[in-house]
């Protein structure tokens, strides 16, 4: 247990760097904006620098903006989850304050693309391991237990806005390459982990009693258990159908690998449910 915590946290740690990483070299210098909160308090730095008499960096407002969310999924989602993500921010504060804004290349298309590859693999790996960079995941996974409704429309609302006032702020080039950043770094995050909000497990084990006991254990989730049987050995096993958030496929993945690291598991993406669903 506490190896696994361990390496949750190295991985957390190497994604803020690369998230850190990833707006020091490439975005930040090509006035490129990353998605969800980042690219907001990239945004807000910008128009602080350019309006104002002040600065301030995006490493600070990223955590500012955080501390409201944080507080919501600490009462809402839960202390793990939401303690994973405050560790997550405040990496990616501190490596934004100590990576020097430096340019590496003067082609902002080159910028755009790698900026957005380069953190979107510190998201992807950061999400795989059960935790998340906090900001729209946190808000994201309060929805999804609130309401059965996509929350990709509040993604798609707040990167909508990002890549609008980028226009605003700067030029209608910028805002298209802010876009392409976007594309970019959705592409990789659904080739590392994945985007659906809703996701349908199709579990065979000869340990079902076991498999049962042990979700149960982790997971607030109805179980449907279908009898099954192998085509060539003829040998009786179960299936266990179950409906889950992508949020909850690590400790689902963990949980399959100490009951029976023999079972077949097979993950769908769910688009649709009808009947009772916990959210709470």
């Amino acid at each position: 247990m506490v190896l696994m915590e361990s390496k949750k946290i190295i991985v957390v740690l190497i994604g803020a760097f690369l998230n850190a990483l990833s707006m020091n070299y490439f975005l930040i210098p090509a006035d490129v904006f990353a998605s969800g909160f980042t690219g907001l308090a990239q945004l807000l730095s910008s128009v602080f620098d350019q309006y104002t008499n002040f600065a301030i960096s995006t490493g600070i407002l990223l955590f500012l903006l955080n501390i409201p969310v944080i507080i919501l999924g600490w009462k809402k989602v839960g202390k793990s989850f939401t303690l994973y993500s405050l560790i997550s921010v405040a990496l990616t504060t501190f490596f934004l304050e100590i990576i020097p804004v430096q340019a590496q290349s003067t082609d902002i298309l080159l910028n755009a693309v790698f900026g957005g590859v380069i953190a979107a693999i510190g998201v992807g790996f950061t999400l795989k391991w059960g935790a998340s960079t906090g900001g729209m995941d946190i808000i994201a996974m309060v929805l999804s237990r609130m309401k059965d409704k996509p929350v990709g429309t509040y993604f798609f609302a707040l990167n909508g806005l990002i890549i609008l006032s980028a226009g605003l702020v700067f030029d209608a080039e910028k805002a298209l390459y802010t876009l392409v950043t976007l594309y970019v770094s959705t592409r990789v995050i659904d080739a590392i982990h994945t985007r659906h909000e809703k996701l349908t497990a199709y579990i065979i084990t000869k340990k079902s009693e076991e498999m049962k006991q042990a979700i149960h254990g982790k997971l607030v989730r109805g179980i449907t258990t279908i009898p099954a049987k192998g085509a060539f050995t003829n040998e009786q096993k179960e299936m266990m159908m179950i409906v889950i958030t992508r949020y909850e496929l690590y400790d689902l993945e963990h949980i399959i690998k100490e009951v029976d690291p023999s079972a077949f598991t097979n993950i769908v993406q769910t688009t649709g449910i009808f009947g009772f669903f916990r959210r709470e």
